[in-house]
């Protein structure tokens, strides 16, 4: 998934002394734990390189961080590549023009209110949550509903909501 404005509610405050501060979301962060936890690979790829976003990674677990990179698209088939996961069984959550062919080519294609035209319309599924205020957590809890489901078709929970 992106990080600012998936993650995050796209705010980055710079502080006087140069650092930054974003908002995460607690019940995001337990969602991906949850993910995790079931077996799932996590990745968080970021256009913005971000010391903040390192150390929330971190905390989390999150094994798979690429930050600076704008084609979310090459990043994801090169991470998927690298995992031996075919993009159809990846899912990937964005909200800006920069992640719409990603959302595109995934499996699941997911993208959050108020995102850019562009990622709304790749998007096969738009969370009813905010960016930053529980999106996340409302795609972890689907694909841990249909991980649960006879087959454990990743695809049927968010599918079936779709846009």
């Amino acid at each position: 998934m992106d990080v600012d404005g998936t993650l995050t509610d796209g705010t980055v405050a710079i502080n006087s002394d140069g650092t930054e501060t974003k908002r995460f979301s607690i019940i995001d962060g337990l969602g991906l734990i949850l993910l995790r936890n079931s077996g799932l690979y996590l990745a968080w790829i970021s256009g913005r390189p971000s010391a903040t976003t390192s150390l929330r990674a971190t905390e989390l677990k999150i094994a798979h961080v690429i930050q600076g990179k704008h084609d979310k698209l090459t990043a994801l088939s090169g991470l998927a590549a690298r995992l031996g996961i075919p993009l159809g069984e990846c899912a990937y959550m964005g909200d800006d023009f920069l992640d719409a062919p990603a959302i595109a080519a995934a499996g699941i294609g997911i993208s959050v209110p108020g995102a850019l035209p562009e990622a709304l319309a790749a998007a096969d599924y738009v969370t009813r949550r905010l960016p930053g205020y529980g999106a996340v957590r409302e795609v972890c809890d689907l694909l841990l509903k249909a991980r649960a489901l006879p087959g454990g078709n990743p695809r049927a929970g968010p599918r079936t909501q779709s846009r």
